[in-house]
């Protein structure tokens, strides 16, 4: 007896050798999009031991329109450190200092390397924690580079309290007077006390577009964006044409449920009678203080 189940495990165990291995799983993601998940998956193996974060899609919120109902498609992509983002460019409003909730007293340091829009001018605004303004500062004739230019500032302010939550946000503006690019940083105020200042965030643009490119014509009444981001919050994530005059010609609005970096694919319809020069921005609103907290935008052109 024990000679035959000795025989009988032997042969399920050359059964089971000579199984075929198992087929790899198919990537979810398009050939095009394979470099950018590589790196961001090199940049995720340091952060993921302390990120418990689950990664998920963006949800299209459909926006009324005339033309048929576009459609999203998304797939997530790992976590990264906030050192830089591979294969994203610096960010057009670097803010070197203070870092993100540094405890700060009056008056702020503020240094920062800016590429400024094609107005050259520069607006720092600081926030209370209800929203209220606390100091604007406006710089004009800001000499441009593609590499940024350093630039400082020093920010007083007034509080009622002995501490609470600020933010500094950075803006830019192109010659019709459009926001060109937001940046924020938020901080601890103190009404006394000494600095204690963090670590600068992360130096790259937190959102990269593949496409359109830059200046791109487009036809057809709807506009196809693909690209990833990182988002800063829960808040949705806007995408917006803006003509010359400042008025909204195509929306498209996509809800986050995570703050892992996503990749992303949508559509934005709109409606022009002759070709017309506009500004693509990609946005998000603060989650804790009201207002917005960071802004990307790129020129394109859209024909009918």
């Amino acid at each position: 007896m024990k000679r035959i189940l000795l025989l009988f495990a032997s042969f399920l165990g050359l059964l089971a050798g000579c199984a075929s291995p198992a087929s790899p799983i198919p990537t979810p993601y398009p050939p095009e999009y394979l470099p950018t998940v590589v790196a961001l998956t090199a940049e995720a193996l340091a952060r993921a031991a302390s990120d418990s974060a689950t990664a998920t899609a963006l949800i299209s919120l459909p926006v009324p329109t005339e033309t048929a109902e576009p459609t999203l498609t998304f797939t997530p992509a790992p976590t990264y450190t906030p050192t830089s983002i591979p294969l994203h460019k610096s960010a057009a409003i670097e803010i070197q200092s203070p870092g993100p909730m540094s405890r700060v007293i009056s008056p702020i340091n503020l240094r920062m390397n800016i590429q400024v829009g094609s107005s050259r001018r520069l607006q720092i605004d600081l926030y209370g924690e209800d929203g209220r303004l606390l100091s604007r500062t406006l710089k004009r004739n800001v000499p441009t580079s593609n590499r940024g230019i350093l630039q400082t500032a020093k920010i007083s302010f007034e509080i009622p309290s002995a501490a609470e939550v600020g933010r500094i946000t950075v803006s830019t503006f192109d010659k019709e007077g459009r926001l060109q690019a937001v940046n924020s940083v938020r901080v601890l105020l103190l009404s006394t006390g000494v600095n204690e200042i963090t670590p600068a965030g992360n130096p790259s643009e937190p959102v990269g577009v593949v496409e359109p490119s830059a200046g791109e014509a487009v036809s057809g009444g709807v506009l196809t964006v693909r690209g990833d981001v990182w988002p800063f919050n829960l808040q949705p994530v806007i995408f917006e044409l803006i003509d010359a005059d400042g008025k909204s010609i195509g929306l498209r609005i996509l809800y986050v449920t995570t703050i892992e970096p996503q990749l992303f694919e949508t559509t934005i319809p709109y409606k022009v009678s002759e070709p017309t020069p506009a500004r693509l921005t990609i946005r998000q609103d603060d989650d804790r203080i009201p207002g917005l907290f960071y802004l990307y935008s790129q020129e394109v052109l859209l024909n009918p």
